[in-house]
């Protein structure tokens, strides 16, 4: 199958949508199809693309003002070009919103079949940054993947958000993890001893530091006696959150390797942020066999059970925040069996189970285009 995947972001991105389309590539290559992605021109990283499992194709972008981090592609003619250039028999949409458009406008006008994939809680953001907007990015979103053959939700938060919101045709996938890299084996003593001198217990986030995370919600966290708050990631929050979180160790980004460690090193691992589509930051920590805290709100809801594998607080409650910490501090025991609970509960999804998954909701629109067809 000849499938051109159109993303918003692509590595060396470090994000939810670059991450997914990646693991998308890999697997199609893996399963013998012919994958090509066009994805948003990446300033100073000329051939970065070299690693990648198939053909990378840049177009032109800008850096989003305040965010220069994030990349937004600009109007080309290359998207409908490479399309049809590659003989695509579908068209895959990471997250679309700006390229996606265009790609799902190319999509339409060759007459190819189009799956959108939907990550990213646009109206979430429109309320943190604007603190309006939030109907405008809904009209944004319904018409983008109302255009589309299937769209598929993260998770049934998601799902249930998209349907309310008047889209059709949504389905299901959610996301695989690395069940070989993130694994509690990797548990380093010595790293621990670097990150906590005295022996307190290491409480860790790792993602983004921007405004829609909340990660000053850790504060609280930090001021508990005996506790270590460890933030990895950057971001426009970064010189806020210094101040914010005092004591806080930042080690800034890591990938691979490195940040397997540093997962498997931890004793609890905290997300905070309540607009995620799903959070894969959870399931990384999950198999890493450490429990987890988070949001009681849209992608953890499906990934943590609440007093097994972990425990899901109010949302943008810091307070509440505070207390698991201390729950968790309080019981070693607990804190081991949460552990193994959520390494179990993650080691059936492998990027290659989704990944399949993602085949058949492929050829289920393929099937639906030849009936139509016929």
């Amino acid at each position: 199958m000849r499938v051109v995947i159109i993303t918003e972001s692509f590595p060396p991105d470090v994000n939810g949508v670059a991450h997914c389309a990646l693991q998308t590539a890999r697997h199609l290559a893996a399963r013998g199809h012919d994958p090509l992605v066009i994805a948003p021109a990446v300033a100073g990283a000329d051939g970065s693309d070299e690693s990648a499992p198939c053909p990378v194709v840049r177009v032109p972008s800008l850096p989003l003002p305040g965010y220069p981090q994030v990349r937004v592609a600009l109007p080309s003619r290359k998207v409908a070009a490479t399309i049809a250039a590659h003989r695509a028999e579908l068209v895959h949409l990471a997250s679309p919103f700006v390229l996606g458009v265009r790609g799902m406008a190319a999509a339409a006008k060759l007459g190819l079949p189009a799956v959108a994939v939907y990550q990213t809680d646009l109206a979430g953001y429109a309320r943190t940054y604007v603190g309006a907007g939030e109907n405008a990015a809904w009209r944004r979103i319904r018409t983008v993947h109302s255009a589309a053959d299937r769209t598929l939700a993260p998770s049934t938060a998601a799902l249930r958000d998209l349907e309310g919101h008047g889209v059709e045709r949504v389905r299901l996938w959610p996301r695989g993890v690395d069940t070989a890299r993130f694994r509690p084996e990797l548990r380093d003593e010595q790293l621990r001893r670097s990150l906590a001198p005295n022996g307190e217990l290491i409480v860790g986030y790792v993602g983004r530091l921007a405004p829609e995370k909340h990660v000053e919600l850790l504060a609280g966290a930090c001021a508990t006696p005996g506790v270590r708050v460890v933030v990895v990631g950057d971001g426009p929050s970064e010189p806020s959150l210094r101040t914010a979180l005092p004591g806080a160790v930042f080690l800034g980004r890591r990938t691979g390797a490195d940040l397997a460690r540093i997962f498997a090193s931890l004793d609890v691992f905290a997300h905070t942020g309540p607009y995620e589509t799903f959070c894969q930051t959870v399931q990384e920590a999950m198999a890493s066999g450490v429990p987890v805290i988070a949001p009681a709100a849209g992608g953890p809801l499906d990934l943590v059970d609440h007093l097994r594998t972990g425990l899901l607080v109010q949302p943008r409650d810091g307070e509440a925040v505070r207390t698991a910490v201390a729950t968790l501090a309080a019981d070693p025991q607990l804190r081991a069996a949460y552990g193994r609970a959520g390494r179990a509960a993650v080691e059936g999804r492998t990027w290659a189970v989704i990944g399949d998954a993602l085949l058949d909701h492929y050829a289920e629109v393929l099937g639906a285009r030849t009936a139509v067809a016929a």
